[in-house]
């Protein structure tokens, strides 16, 4: 049976990947939709390869110069990007969007029914009781798409949940791991792009480059798998061959491996729990891939990661502040407005900032999102950022 699939963000990183196991899958899916933020050119090109139902991009005068593309249907905002995870024709939602702006269509898919495979692990970041819950009001399935929860979510085939005693997240520890604490200092966003294992999009690559990405997969895993945060641990694997590791009551570990490609859990998000076949993807070779190293997590060089974790701990509203704070920070950072250690001041001043708030509510949420991004740039203009 064939699988129709709305892809959001399908001009960023993963959702060109998402494109590339599609085509190659032809006889397994169809798109019935397709969004991007703002990049027409691409989304148009994309559209006309794959000629989906609706096509929507986020940014509401994205279409102002292109009336042509009004008449023939393509639509602009946020809410037209919502209503595609809501197509009734669709089967699958693929949320690639890009940071806190990806939760309404999170919401909604699963308010209406659809298997959300999520690589915005934002929405669970910010909203994860209120993402559960509208899995269980409407019926929808969560599934994840980043490479880690795709593992564990492989791992625990192996066994029960009341059987997993643990999950470990691995981390690639970023290009800065062995750098200097001084030198850190003069870090530039150049570098910090400059990933030595994953090729992703700028914001990810630099949250991978701040371990902030990790924290923000730790507050993910608690409200996928349902396990206490002292159940859930991280190691640094620099050549990111293993994604992530289960271990059960009886001491058995289970390991999911592979090559760095987002592609292996998009196409396992897609067609969960079967495994279709896919020659490109049957590349790996342990002798080459080997050793495999671990390490503990160095949190006085990566304190994005220690304060993360410690937003997820404390509940209510910390996780989305933690998360819109950094979004800041990071974009800050891309732009030259603060330094690369001083994304963690950023964060750290915010969390301090907004204290005790509450997120029992989709209104609520948005709230503090946007308080953490207004107290974020006041602490980015204090610090001599423009």
């Amino acid at each position: 049976m064939v699988k129709r699939i709305v892809v959001l963000g399908a001009t960023g990183s993963v959702g060109r990947s998402a494109l590339e196991v599609i085509r190659r899958h032809p006889a397994l899916f169809r798109i019935v939709g397709l969004s991007a933020r703002r990049s027409v050119t691409a989304l148009e090109a994309v559209s006309r390869e794959f000629t989906p139902d609706g096509i929507a991009l986020a940014d509401p005068a994205a279409l102002d110069d292109r009336p042509d593309l009004v008449t023939a249907g393509w639509q602009a905002g946020p809410e037209a990007v919502t209503e595609l995870a809501r197509l009734p024709q669709a089967d699958v939602v693929l949320n690639a969007v890009v940071g806190a702006a990806g939760l309404r269509a999170t919401i909604t898919a699963l308010e209406a029914g659809k298997r959300c495979a999520l690589a915005n692990k934002e929405s669970l970041v910010a909203a994860g009781e209120l993402v559960l819950e509208a899995g269980r009001r409407g019926g929808g399935e969560l599934v994840p798409v980043d490479s880690e929860h795709s593992a564990i979510l492989q791992c625990m085939g192996g066994g029960s949940r009341p059987e997993v005693r643990r999950i470990i997240l691995t981390a690639s520890g970023g290009p800065f791991r062995k750098t200097g604490m001084a030198e850190l200092e003069r870090v530039t966003a150049g570098m910090a792009l400059r990933h030595p294992t994953w090729n992703m999009g700028s914001k990810i690559t630099i949250d991978s480059a701040t371990l902030a990405n990790k924290a923000l997969e730790v507050i993910e895993a608690h409200f996928l798998y349902g396990l206490p945060y002292d159940r859930i641990d991280v190691v640094v694997h620099p050549t990111s061959i293993v994604h992530s590791l289960v271990e059960f009551v009886d001491g058995s570990v289970l390991a999911q491996m592979g090559e760095p490609t987002m592609e292996l859990p998009i196409l396992h998000a897609l067609t969960w729990p079967r495994r279709p076949p896919d020659e490109k993807l049957c590349t790996f070779d342990p002798v080459r891939c080997s050793p495999l190293a671990f390490e503990s997590v160095d949190e006085e060089r990566f304190p994005l990661f220690a304060l993360g974790v410690a937003a997820g701990r404390a509940g209510g509203a910390a996780p989305a502040v933690f998360n819109a704070a950094n979004e800041a920070a990071v974009t800050a950072f891309l732009d030259g407005r603060v330094t690369f250690t001083g994304m963690a001041d950023v964060v750290a001043a915010v969390l301090r900032g907004l204290e005790g708030r509450n997120a029992r509510s989709l209104e609520q949420v948005v709230e503090v999102d946007h308080d953490a991004r207004r107290l974020a740039e006041a602490e980015i203009a204090a610090a001599g950022g423009a």
